[in-house]
């Protein structure tokens, strides 16, 4: 048994990480900014410099999920501050806390994002973890998170998750995309051309998991369904696995651009990521299509 720190392990992907871990015997500890005396919490706020030392101690491994949601808010100059700072600053603050007060912790699994990638298009090459990072704010942003968190590497195994677009029940981005399902309409957004590189809830906590256990790997890695789609292309699979008649609805670039201002081109970038790497470390995707996916998702 090992015990494991997850910094926001209460959000959707940190809760079910804790679930899995927990199942599997493992004892976990959330850090929170407001872990309210609850068992197996602790506190850290990583704004005002402070942590939980002791809990610091007790860990064999960390997994660093926390992070101002990306598509949360519109982005105004200080919500993209707001979602920079949180990454980059508290990312170093915790690797520093870890080694100063981690003596016994072995690995640090970091997330990331593909929006460190740039745009392509159905035919070209998917990303491999060795493109470079676009010069945009994502990318940019993602570049200088994993910058900070590849510090933990002179005191721990470290483990970069570059995380695609995530699928999974009450979370995610799958609420956003089915909101309409019950009046059966699926909207289309842009020409719904752009590629998709998307990854089923259970296989983004299996990268996870086998990341903290698979002590021979380290370094960058994407985690992605092996076949991205075009947008068009998962959302009619979602409302096949739906059932019924379905109306696809286009929802025109224009209409994304005045709503959602800059956070719409992330929504309309066409971005195809290679998952090779990770495959070839021995990690066996439970999902690794979209239709098959899309019956698991909408039952």
């Amino acid at each position: 048994m090992a015990t494991i720190g997850i910094t926001g392990g209460s959000g959707f992907v940190g809760s079910a990480l804790a679930a899995q871990l927990r199942h599997g015997g493992d004892e976990v500890v959330i850090f929170s900014r407001n872990p309210q005396k609850r068992a197996n919490f602790a506190h850290w706020d990583a704004g005002k410099g402070e942590i939980d030392t002791e809990a610091l101690q007790k860990l064999d491994a960390v997994v660093h999920l926390a992070g101002a949601g990306v598509a949360d808010k519109r982005w105004t100059a200080a919500r993209k501050k707001e979602i920079y700072d949180s990454r980059i600053s508290g990312t170093r603050f915790l690797v520093k806390a870890l080694r100063q007060h981690a003596p016994n912790c072995k690995t640090f699994v970091s997330a990331s994002a593909i929006g460190y990638y740039g745009e392509n298009r159905a035919g070209d090459p998917l990303f491999p973890e060795n493109a470079p990072p676009a010069a945009d704010f994502l990318g940019e942003t993602c570049r200088d998170w994993e910058a900070e968190a590849e510090k933990a590497g002179d005191c721990c195994r470290t483990v970069l998750v570059r995380t695609g677009i995530v699928l999974g029940k009450g979370g995610g981005a799958l609420p956003q995309l089915t909101q309409s399902f019950p009046l059966h309409i699926a909207p289309i957004l842009g020409n719904g051309s752009q590629i998709v590189s998307w990854i089923h809830l259970q296989d983004l906590v299996g990268i996870y998991l086998f990341a903290l256990k698979n002590t021979a790997i380290s370094g960058k890695y994407n985690a992605v369904a092996p076949q991205p789609v075009a947008h068009r292309t998962l959302m009619e699979a979602l409302a096949k696995a739906k059932g019924g008649p379905f109306l696809k609805i286009p929802v025109p670039a224009f209409f994304l651009k005045a709503a959602l201002g800059e956070m719409s081109v992330e929504i309309l970038k066409s971005c195809g990521v290679d998952s090779g790497k990770i495959a070839g470390a021995g990690y066996d995707f439970r999902f690794p299509e979209i239709n098959g996916a899309a019956r698991d998702l909408m039952r």
